[in-house]
């Protein structure tokens, strides 16, 4: 069942008549392609931001209501505030149902915890795509594309033209493209773990094997002072002038 979005003409144009459209809660917007002429839009803000919200209004074929008039049509844009959770603008395209269009699909992931590499290898899934560009006929157009991982082992990955894809649908991939779509991975923390050298305990140095304390650090205890650039102890210098004399 297509998503229908309720719009009206928007007669006022510009800079300053889309910031008092915004103040009113309102959103501008266009509606462009195919045999016919742009139309300036506005549609109400909070019923957009709740669309904006299901994936399937991303990448569905909309019905827009325009003054009784209904329309078949794809979101193209969405041009939101910096910080704000507020739309400036958004943009539809009018759609034909003989003419094929270029669409991002959303990947949706199955079966990981069945795989292989989840289940008896403890690895992980990482998910390097998460949509997925196709061309076909409005029609043809799928809600999403399912991922099965179930025969996923760990160090493999699945690519694009593994993928099954519904009836219709078509990649938009050059010659020799063929992306990774998901892989499985062990955490870092594990490898990091297995990885730590083991140290025999005949490597560990004794009191007698340890090194002498550095210029500025206390002595261990029991041990003497070092003498200083090859000096002789005081109590040695001592007794060597006693001698002499």
């Amino acid at each position: 069942m297509a998503i229908e979005i309720n719009a009206r003409k928007r007669e006022a144009q510009g800079t300053g008549a889309s910031r008092r459209l915004r103040h009113m809660g309102m959103v501008p917007g266009i509606l462009y392609g195919g045999d016919k002429e742009p139309v300036n839009l506005e549609l109400d803000h909070q019923a957009l931001i709740l669309n904006l919200r299901n994936e399937r209004f991303h990448a569905s074929i909309l019905t827009l209501d325009l003054a009784g008039s209904k329309e078949q049509v794809l979101l193209r844009a969405v041009n939101m505030h910096p910080f704000k959770l507020q739309v400036q603008h958004v943009d539809f395209q009018r759609v034909s149902k003989d003419k094929k269009i270029h669409m991002k699909v959303p990947l949706h992931f199955v079966n990981a915890e069945k795989s292989p590499g989840v289940k008896e290898q403890g690895g992980v899934v990482n998910h390097v795509m998460n949509e997925l560009d196709v061309v076909c006929f409005p029609d043809d157009l799928p809600e999403y594309v399912e991922v099965d991982l179930s025969s996923l082992a760990v160090g493999h990955s699945l690519h694009v033209r593994e993928l099954m894809l519904p009836k219709g649908v078509e990649l938009t991939l050059h010659k020799d493209e063929n992306p990774v779509v998901a892989t499985v991975v062990v955490p870092a923390l594990i490898v990091e773990e297995e990885a730590a050298p083991v140290i025999a305990a005949s490597e560990i140095p004794t009191t007698e094997q340890a090194a002498a304390a550095k210029e500025g650090e206390a002595p261990a205890e029991g041990e003497k002072p070092a003498a200083k650039g090859g000096e002789k102890p005081a109590a040695a210098d001592k007794g060597e002038k006693k001698e002499k004399k």
